[in-house]
């Protein structure tokens, strides 16, 4: 009997299982909702189930804010060095520097340049929370600073896109001292009666928070961007005392008037737009 059932299915081929490609599926944090990775890409990365805000990257910020064909970079040419010569279990900040660049296709966690949201001209400085958390080093302190004082040469707005995980400690002090430096030009800018436009997104924490991001003319935030300067955990045991649910969340920063409103991706530009010519 054995040896029949040998022979009849002798000439059965298995067949192959067609490999998935990787990178179809993705799984929503809030949510937990299996997504079709395209799905969440048509709606701005944004979950179509419960309305999640994924992170954006610095180049899809500005296809979605700014009008098509007006985005001109500047200050692109901008490298960060390594003063301290920096490492970390071997690997050298030069090392992590480059593994960035590699993955994001940037040089450094900003952008700047000028463009038009909705036919106003604007300066613009869009982080990129990918590349190193977004972290603040001398490069983007510099371009930072730069793309203010040329809102303040072309007599236009400034707007910021911040995403970031604070100051970049593999620069130690020259990291923090951008946040004097960047302070010192906004109110340059605010001497010049040029409005500033802040917009938080996830996460925007630490040194970028409390140099730039929260002293906008008007802040805007994205729903549930993590908005704080330090960490939960940290100001927890610092004041041993249970925080509010959803603390240092954008609709708990509305509730205590530390941002102006939280805005969805979708609505974003129209809004900002609104605010612009209000300012202007």
């Amino acid at each position: 009997m054995s040896w029949f059932r040998k022979q009849k299915y002798a000439s059965i081929k298995p067949t192959k299982r067609k490999d998935m490609p990787n990178g179809l599926w993705m799984k929503c944090p809030k949510c937990f909702q299996i997504l079709y990775r395209e799905d969440v890409e048509k709606y701005q990365r944004v979950c179509p189930k419960c309305q999640h805000h994924f992170r954006v990257g610095a180049k899809q910020r500005l296809a979605l804010l700014v009008d098509e064909g007006t985005f001109e970079e500047h200050y692109a040419g901008l490298e960060s060095v390594d003063p301290l010569e920096f490492s970390v279990n071997g690997t050298s900040y030069k090392e992590k520097l480059a593994e960035s660049q590699r993955e994001t296709g940037l040089k450094e966690a900003a952008i700047a340049g000028t463009g038009k949201i909705d036919g106003i001209g604007v300066a613009l400085l869009v982080m990129d929370p990918f590349f190193m958390m977004g972290s603040m080093g001398s490069v983007v302190g510099e371009k930072t600073v730069r793309s203010i004082e040329l809102a303040i040469e072309r007599k236009v707005p400034f707007v910021s896109v911040a995403a970031s995980g604070g100051a970049r400690m593999q620069e130690g002090t020259i990291s923090l001292m951008q946040m004097a430096k960047i302070s010192a030009a906004l109110a340059r800018l605010d001497d010049a009666h040029l409005p500033f436009i802040s917009i938080l997104t996830d996460p925007t924490t630490g040194g970028v928070l409390a140099s730039f991001a929260s002293q906008g003319d008007i802040n805007i935030a994205e729903p549930g961007a993590l908005i704080g300067f330090a960490g939960q955990r940290v100001i927890q045991q610092t004041i041993r005392q249970e925080l509010p649910e959803r603390f240092q969340r954008a609709e708990f920063q509305l509730e205590h008037g530390f941002v102006d409103m939280v805005v969805s991706r979708a609505n974003l530009k129209s809004v900002l737009s609104q605010v612009l010519r209000y300012l202007t």
